[in-house]
């Protein structure tokens, strides 16, 4: 948007469509509410003119547009007095929002509610959020109809986001390829494979988890240069999520044995299989990933077999320990696991280059409790590495914890901050819930934020999911319109 002199507002005189009431002087300073939300009354003066302006009202344009600066002024000094610093707001665009001043309104929404920053997802259920007309990438973009094929959502949320004081992330899916790709029978030996020969829409029935082997050279390819092209943009930042494998219901939840991880991959198998340092060590890697166990029979025969080698040998492997089948058993168990995490954090130091070339901030989105052990030998099958992910990135742990209370969320936050190798690592918290009431047994948004303020007070950025929950009519509107 072109800077304009300001006009006193009371040199304002309404014309055709918009009513005397909306020329009132409304001094934002005086009547801006806590956590920098607008009053009601302002928010519906700057709607009417959008709407005037629609209907071709140039006047009614001109003063919008002076509004929309204003209110950018009055929020980003509101934001360096008031805690958060920053508060960010999670949010999905449709084919809708290519509409003229449908953006316009929802962004206007955002800013009446104090947010000053947004990650717009620009990746999920196997779509992108880039022109139909302009996508390299190997998904359909989210808006495809005649009407649409040339919109570009994601760069007009980028400008008419930062016209109004807000920063714009781009927000995607990371390992989670989408349902409708994992159907393609030529993208097959992409996905990631347990033991049972099971891909992710075996174990998680929700149609939208579609998780692929982080070793597949084909999977890292496509998704380098989705990034690029969300890259090419220049969003304010970029987050990763689903930086993780699946996680089903009951057992399916808990990784015990080799079986369970989702290394079956072709790709992950043979950079499995490479690990190994010495033949002795392929040899029960393979034993042990094919059968889940080592017998003493197997340790016996690869001695045989390869009698030059003193000890079979992999990656990581304490030799003090010993050959017992014991020993070996339970090292090669933690080799997978470790083979199982490394991916994860290889395909998100992938994701990020394209970024660090363009000079862009990164964050990845994690739950804390994703990479827990379980029992005597097993871990959350998601096995979420997120304590090793770089400190160079913004760290966005989801506290969505349901206690009846804000204890259980404060404890997601703080185990985030106790987690971090240093206090240069920027920690955003995600939360989930409502404004001004509390949803079952989950505290309000303010109950929420006052409770880590009070107890974690290193935080001073905070991120709530989402837009759809705070405004569900306007999103269920969207979602559904028709040109």
């Amino acid at each position: 948007m072109k800077h304009r002199t300001r006009r006193l507002l009371s040199s304002f005189i309404a014309i055709g469509s918009i009513t005397s009431q909306m020329a009132i002087a409304h001094p934002v300073a005086a009547q801006t509410a806590a956590y920098c939300q607008l009053p009601a009354n302002t928010a519906k003066q700057k709607d009417d003119l959008r709407q005037a302006a629609l209907k071709g009202n140039s006047e009614a344009q001109e003063r919008y547009e002076d509004l929309i600066e204003e209110h950018g002024d009055w929020l980003r000094q509101c934001r360096d007095r008031v805690w958060p610093k920053t508060q960010a707001i999670w949010l999905r665009l449709y084919p809708c929002d290519a509409r003229p001043g449908a953006m316009d309104a929802v962004l206007d929404r955002i800013v009446n509610k104090g947010y000053n920053q947004i990650h717009v997802e620009v990746f999920y259920d196997a779509r992108v959020l880039l022109p139909a007309n302009d996508n390299p990438t190997t998904w359909p973009s989210v808006a495809r109809t005649p009407e649409t094929r040339d919109a570009d959502l994601l760069a007009m949320a980028i400008e008419k986001g930062r016209d109004r004081g807000l920063k714009v992330y781009a927000w995607a899916f990371t390992m989670n390829f989408g349902y409708a790709y994992a159907q393609r029978p030529d993208r097959q030996q992409v996905l990631a494979r347990n033991g049972k020969g099971q891909n992710s829409l075996s174990v998680v029935h929700d149609g939208s988890q579609a998780f692929i082997d982080p070793y597949n050279p084909q999977a890292r390819n496509e998704y380098y240069q989705m990034v690029q092209s969300v890259a090419q943009r220049r969003p304010d930042g970029m987050l990763f999520d689903y930086i993780r494998y699946p996680r089903g219901t009951g057992n399916a939840s808990v990784a015990a044995k080799v079986q369970d991880l989702w290394i079956y991959g072709e790709a992950s198998l043979q950079t499995l299989y490479q690990r190994g340092l010495n033949n002795q060590g392929r040899a029960l890697i393979q034993s042990f990933v094919r059968k889940g166990s080592v017998s003493a029979s197997d340790i016996e025969t690869a001695q045989r077999r390869y009698p030059q080698e003193r000890t079979p040998n992999w990656q990581g492997r304490n030799l003090s320990s010993g050959n017992s089948r014991g020993a070996i058993q339970s090292q090669l168990w933690n080799l997978a696991v470790a083979h199982a995490a490394q991916g994860v954090i290889d395909f998100l130091s992938l994701a990020t280059r394209p970024l660090e070339q363009a000079n862009i901030p990164a964050g990845a989105v994690f739950f804390p409790d994703a990479n827990q052990a379980v029992g005597q030998q097993g871990y959350d099958s998601r096995l979420q590495p997120w304590d090793r992910f770089p400190t160079s990135l913004e760290w966005h742990p989801m506290a969505y914890a349901v206690c009846g209370n804000t204890n259980c969320i404060v404890d997601l936050v703080q185990q985030a901050v106790r987690q971090a190798p240093n206090q240069q690592v920027k920690i955003i918290p995600a939360l989930a819930g409502y404004w001004g009431r509390r949803d079952g047994k989950r505290p309000s948004l303010e109950e929420q934020m006052a409770a880590i303020r009070q107890q974690v007070p290193r935080i001073n950025a905070v991120s709530h999911f989402a837009y759809s929950w705070q405004e569900p009519k306007d999103d269920s509107q969207r979602r559904s319109c028709r040109f």
